[in-house]
């Protein structure tokens, strides 16, 4: 996860800290495209196995998309960035090691995120009747996918839904 410079946090300290999600420059577009049809077959799938989802998208943790199947993708990605920056400076302070997830809890549903490698998140918006447990289940699987294919590791088709 990203380490934010030392100093007072500040909203623009957390928003200008970014970390480029690609590990190796040299790769090129064309393993950036396949990453990224990747990753939207992950989400399609989870929100298959996930039918309470109402949407599920990947962020790098500059906010920028990587993949989408979501309403308002580039707002929530920000807004996603915005609160890892927060958690990941909540968690540090208060020596509970590396970000892995948040969950937040509305009065029409749950927005969680979930570390996805070593530079991007998964974000997930689920109604009230959600199965938590599930979520959290679900999610911590396809988050380490993600994170495997944007990483560049090897990665094993999973089975589908």
């Amino acid at each position: 996860m990203p380490q934010l410079p030392p100093g007072p946090t500040t909203l623009r300290s957390v928003l200008v800290t970014v970390v480029p999600w690609r590990a190796d420059p040299r790769a090129g577009r064309r393993r950036l495209v396949a990453a990224e049809e990747n990753v939207l077959d992950e989400l399609r799938r989870l929100r298959l196995r996930m039918p309470q989802l109402t949407g599920a998208l990947a962020a790098g943790t500059n906010g920028l998309v990587l993949g989408a199947d979501a309403g308002n993708p580039e707002g929530v990605a920000a807004l996603t960035a915005a609160a890892l920056g927060v958690c990941v400076r909540l968690t540090e302070a208060g020596g509970q090691g590396r970000f892995q997830e948040l969950l937040v809890r509305g009065e029409r549903g749950y927005v969680a995120s979930y570390a996805a490698g070593s530079s991007a998140v998964l974000t997930l918006l689920a109604g009230p009747r959600v199965n938590i447990d599930r979520l959290h289940r679900e999610a911590r699987r396809s988050g380490a996918r993600i994170g495997d294919l944007l990483d560049g590791r090897t990665h094993r088709a999973c089975p589908g839904p």
